[in-house]
């Protein structure tokens, strides 16, 4: 059988992407990727990623001002994302990428909630998922989500916290995001909380062109990969492999109606 994958996070908006994408998605298709969701990170993004959907047939978009863009957002951004909620692209499908971050220098943390809360308001309002960043942050980030009781829920992308700290999510309905940070066999903490986590909860991202690969050190990141990081995780779990790769291809497909 052939396996299919949606690789659920790609900053398909960024180099090397750019002026590339054709080929890029040929590549993709070629390792069985068949959607790839573009995931904003500012307002200043926001018509590329929905250009890209509107132009390749497996680009689907989602739109959000991250965290790690807190010191250049503006208060029009968030009118900005509304707007074009209010437009609802056919091919939007999730409010993201949007949370916490304590990673960072100068978080301005009060200003980082604020904003993730109004936009947690707007995947309320307009019945989106939503697409979750967070850094050292996974108890505060829970605390915002249970506040907000999001009808649609999310996922927790790139997920390195505790199995405690996934399991909070799971049952408040969040998905988990399985990145390339298993395919490291140092990362054992992540690499022992994907093995046990329900298949049911987790997604394929690859966060290309961030979060490399072992074996492609130094090189950007490629939604191609999600095959490398579904293949990182077969050895991981019990489940067979087609069964692995059926279930969080479905899983894809419900959470963001694709």
């Amino acid at each position: 059988m052939t396996q299919h994958f949606v690789d659920t996070h790609c900053h398909f908006d960024f180099p090397p992407f750019v002026g590339d994408e054709a080929a890029s998605l040929e590549r993709a298709a070629a390792a069985g990727v068949e959607k790839i969701i573009a995931v904003g990170v500012a307002a200043t993004r926001f018509d590329g990623v929905l250009a890209l959907a509107t132009q390749y047939d497996a680009v689907y978009a989602a739109l959000g001002v991250h965290p790690m863009a807190i010191a250049e957002h503006q208060p029009q951004d968030l009118e900005r994302l509304e707007q074009h909620l209010q437009q609802r692209h056919p091919k939007l499908v999730a409010i993201g990428e949007i949370g916490l971050d304590l990673y960072i220098e100068n978080p301005q943390f009060e200003r980082q909630q604020a904003l993730l809360d109004a936009q947690l308001r707007l995947a309320r309002d307009y019945d989106l998922p939503v697409i979750l960043h967070s850094r050292r942050t996974h108890d505060k980030l829970a605390l915002h989500l249970r506040r907000s009781n999001l009808p649609r829920r999310g996922v927790v992308h790139g997920f390195a916290g505790s199995e405690q700290q996934a399991l909070a999510f799971i049952r408040a309905g969040y998905a988990i995001g399985v990145g390339g940070t298993i395919t490291w066999e140092r990362a054992r903490k992540t690499r022992h909380v994907m093995s046990r986590l329900p298949l049911s909860s987790l997604l394929l991202e690859t966060d290309s062109p961030d979060m490399p690969l072992s074996g492609f050190q130094g090189q950007p990141n490629r939604p191609e990969r999600v095959r490398n990081v579904w293949q990182a995780l077969c050895e991981l779990r019990p489940e067979s492999p087609q069964q692995i790769a059926d279930t969080l291809r479905e899983n894809s497909r419900t959470l963001f109606g694709l």
